[in-house]
């Protein structure tokens, strides 16, 4: 393994979790957004119907993958500046 991606590891650990973070709040707003003054409905909550269901999944999916392709992205691209190295 290079030294390059082993040196990214904790950065890349620590974008993931701020990926994440962030996207658990904009799903938040985009739910409410959508019109649901509600929580977003859990897979096994017995009161929401199944289109509601697998909506709030699939949209709290496309949110998740889109901003940890964005931070991971912008990660690698600060690094690159930084060090003249790609991490990937």
């Amino acid at each position: 393994m290079k030294a390059s991606k082993i040196a990214y590891k904790p950065v890349g650990l620590a974008l993931g979790a701020v990926s994440g973070m962030l996207a658990g709040a904009l799903f938040k707003q985009a739910w409410k957004v959508l019109g649901h003054d509600k929580d977003a409905p859990d897979a096994t909550d017995e009161q929401r119907t199944w289109s509601e269901v697998l909506i709030a999944a699939t949209l709290q999916g496309a949110i998740f993958a889109g901003v940890k392709a964005t931070v991971d992205r912008a990660g690698a691209t600060a690094t690159r500046r930084m060090t003249g190295i790609w991490p990937g």
